[in-house]
């Protein structure tokens, strides 16, 4: 099966641009032609209408438009059901947000194999974006992320939140912080919004890193102040070098589980959001 006819199919009904498409899929725009001419000559229709205005689907792409998702997820998955690991019955590739494999993986991973101890599992750390367009084409089966991207060939269910708290090596009062010495902290686009809102004054830091991990490396490295996740915030201060900012708002994010939306009513995808969900308090 030559997929990637259905890559470029479904980028260019993105992207609208011949131009752009062939840049994200480091092709010529020449290729990008002939790969759609071919898909066009296969299916017997024309997909595209071009323009000096732009690039649109024709009526034809449109109804087509969800078949090719459909098709390439359902390639890329056959793809990786014939490559299981040796004394596996299936393999799952799971996703995690970055922020969360340091705490949670270990547990989540531990009670995923007591619960299909012939499953195999291959584990990726990304981000949300990342996650959200893997799961999309078949790359992922399972994600735990922050920022759910809404698709309608996706499915989120949300399963908790986790907490952020304000430490210092300096103070234990938000009044005192300074910004010179603030990490902010940018985990998600709606956690950045939301530490904008309630924490104004610390919004001009010079420092912005999108990791808990991230922001311990660099209080351990120079001291001051920042958002990390609670878990990490509680040895921190248990050390003795860290002060709770006891007066800051803690920052909540939300956590979402992530699938295919022909997996909604799995029982396989069920267990897993159960499982995850259990670790964490609901919102």
């Amino acid at each position: 099966m030559q997929i990637d006819l259905l890559d470029t199919f479904l980028d260019l009904a993105e992207t609208r641009s011949f131009h752009r498409t062939a840049e994200r899929l480091a092709v010529t725009q020449s290729t990008v032609s002939a790969r759609v001419q071919a898909l066009e000559e296969a299916v017997g229709s024309r997909l595209f209408h071009r323009s000096r205005a732009g690039t649109d689907l024709t009526p034809e792409g449109k109804r087509f438009e969800p078949h090719a998702r459909a098709l390439r997820h359902e390639w890329n998955e056959a793809r990786r059901r014939i490559r299981i690991p040796q004394g596996a019955a299936q393999l799952l590739r799971l996703g995690i947000q970055n922020d969360l494999a340091a705490l949670y993986l270990g547990d989540w991973v531990a009670e995923f194999r007591a619960a299909f101890p012939e499953t195999a599992f291959y584990i990726e750390p990304d981000y949300s974006n990342q996650m959200c367009a893997d799961l999309l084409t078949g790359i992922l089966d399972f994600a735990v992320m922050f920022s759910p991207k809404p698709h309608p060939d996706l499915h989120f269910e949300s399963v908790g939140e986790v907490a952020y708290q304000m430490i210092s090596t300096e103070t234990a009062k938000l009044a005192d912080i300074s910004p010179d010495r603030f990490v902010f902290a940018h985990f998600s686009p709606a956690f950045e919004e939301m530490h904008r809102q309630l924490t104004p004054e610390l919004a001009t830091s010079p420092v912005s890193v999108g990791q808990s991990a991230s922001v311990v490396s660099l209080l351990m490295a120079m001291g001051g102040s920042g958002y990390v996740l609670r878990k990490s915030a509680a040895a921190l201060v248990a050390s003795g070098r860290f002060l709770t900012v006891a007066d800051a708002p803690d920052l909540r994010q939300p956590v979402y589980a992530a699938f295919h939306i022909r997996h909604r009513t799995h029982p396989f995808h069920r267990k897993l959001t159960q499982l995850v969900a259990r670790h964490f308090p609901q919102g």
